[in-house]
Order: C-alpha cells, then sequence, then structure tokens
C-alpha cells in the first residue's frame, strides 16, 4: 500500500515501528501473510498533534492441505546446519541493506511468464502441526529462460555458488524496505552493487538448490513481513 503523508506530519510509524517517509510525502507499508485484522498509522506533526488511523487487513485465501495422518518429520542433517548458518547470515545482512532504489513507486511487471506452480501463502497441516507455508510464487519454466527485474532496484545479493535450499539466489532492493529474491536460478547475468531497470534481463530459470523441477520461485519481503508478489504484478495475462 502507498500512502500520501500530510505536509505538517514530522514522523509516521505503523503499530509503533518507523515508517520511511520519501520527500514528496509519499510512504510504503506492507502485510505478513498472518497479519492480523488491523493495523495503526500514527502521525506526529512538526508542532505536536498526533493523527491517527486505522488500516483494517482483509484475511486472505490460502490454499491448505491436510494430511491427518502423515506426522512432520524435519530432521536436518551436522552438514546441513554448518552450510545454513553463514547462508542464512549473508541473506540476513542483504536485506538490511537500504538504498535509494524507486522501483517500490513501480507496477510490479512479472519476472518470468508461465504456468503458476505454488502459490504464495499454500501449507500443509501434517497430524495437526502446520508446516511451513510457502513464500513466494512459483512460475514453472523450462531451465534457461529469462527472467527479468520485475521493477528498477539494486542487486544487493548474487550468490556465485548455490545455497543449500535456494540453490543460485538472486536478490534485489527495489527502495523503502522492499526487496524480491529470485531462487533456483540456472544463471546470474548481474553483479552485487548493480542497478537494474524494470524489465532487464537478470538470469535464467533453473532447477538448483532444493528444487524438484525448473521453475522460477520469486519471493518478496517488505521489511520482516513476507508478501505476495502477485499482489504487486496483478493478472499474469
Amino acid at each position: 500500500m502507498i500512502g500520501l503523508a500530510p505536509p505538517e506530519l514530522a514522523a509516521l510509524t505503523l503499530d509503533g515501528a518507523p515508517v520511511t517517509v520519501a520527500a514528496d510525502r509519499r510512504f510504503l507499508i506492507a502485510f505478513d501473510r498472518d497479519a492480523g485484522p488491523m493495523a495503526r498509522l500514527t502521525g506526529k506533526t512538526r508542532d505536536g498533534r498526533v493523527m491517527s488511523e486505522i488500516v483494517a487487513v482483509a484475511p486472505g485465501d490460502w490454499q491448505i492441505e491436510r494430511l491427518p495422518t502423515l506426522p512432520r518429520i524435519s530432521q536436518p542433517s551436522a552438514e546441513f546446519a554448518r552450510r545454513r548458518a553463514p547462508e542464512l547470515a549473508r541473506i540476513a545482512a542483504a536485506r538490511a541493506m537500504e538504498s535509494a532504489a524507486q522501483g517500490w513507486r513501480q507496477r510490479f511487471v512479472w519476472p518470468a511468464r508461465g504456468r503458476i506452480s505454488g502459490r504464495f501463502g499454500s501449507q500443509r497441516i501434517y497430524a495437526g502441526e502446520p508446516g511451513a507455508y510457502h513464500s513466494g510464487v512459483d512460475v514453472a519454466r523450462p531451465t534457461g529462460a529469462p527472467v527479468v527485474a520485475p521493477a528498477d532496484g539494486v542487486v544487493i545479493l548474487a550468490a556465485a555458488a548455490p545455497f543449500t535450499l535456494e540453490g543460485l539466489l538472486l536478490m534485489i532492493d527495489h527502495g523503502m524496505g522492499l526487496n524480491s529474491a529470485f531462487l533456483h536460478l540456472s544463471r546470474i547475468d548481474v553483479r552485487e552493487g548493480e542497478s537494474v531497470r524494470q524489465g532487464q534481463p537478470i538470469g535464467a530459470v533453473g532447477a538448483t538448490g532444493r528444487a524438484t523441477g525448473p521453475h522460477l520461485h520469486w519471493g518478496m519481503k517488505w521489511r520482516e513481513a513476507r508478501i505476495d508478489p502477485a499482489l504487486l504484478a496483478g493478472p499474469m495475462g
């Protein structure tokens, strides 16, 4: 959601957390899959007045698969745990970077077009115990199919070697705390620190990392909130 702050506003928060306001008074907020039904935007003016607005958050329609007789089993190996810690640290460091990118202002485009093979928010329930929900949208395409930047941004991570889960991972910051992650790539065509434009080729679809077949996993976050990329890109058409 992109909002416009009043001219007299000096500071803005969302549920108590600071929200950056651009020079033209535009600001960006977003909500996680499991966000509550409402949030509060609070602004303070230069003369000390307080403005407040309640934002209603509609529940999502998530694809839930229940497996009542199948227990959830997840026992990572010692080797996986050893490799995973530095990978997660690198991802967190990338997301902590702030750039002046303006892609957050744009209408996003699909980085690849094809059959949607995995929906954001889908989840399995194993014998009553929820598994992790799917944190992005999957587009099934052959290995080598081009991937383009969905909006302007700055490359904040470009893996030289496959990560354990994500494979060849590329991350782009779109500004204002909004970033994209592209997983399982077969090739990355941009470098860390490079500015990219919407529609620019950035890599190619693959099946690296933990993938059962070639596809593009596109994930998005605003700060710590995981959001559905399809809400920004709209119907694929």
